[in-house]
């Protein structure tokens, strides 16, 4: 079973901490890679477009970026 994992991120400036699965971890550093910037860079940018809760939104976002790849 893949327990969360607890990361401390910088958002604006400000250090918060994030919790998630390592896949997810794993994804996102990917994702960042991709597109050539920090993970806390990518964060921030998720979390300027969230709703509710940041854990939740960086899981959806990695959903949603991978069923882009996969045309779903």
């Amino acid at each position: 079973m893949n327990s969360p994992i607890k990361r401390s991120v910088v958002i604006l400036g400000h250090q918060t901490s994030v919790s998630l699965e390592g896949p997810f971890w794993e994804a996102l550093n990917q994702i960042a890679l991709e597109r050539n910037t920090s993970i806390n860079r990518l964060i921030t940018e998720i979390d300027r477009k969230r709703k509710g809760n940041l854990s939740s939104a960086l899981r959806v976002f990695v959903l949603n970026n991978l069923k882009s790849q996969i045309k779903i």
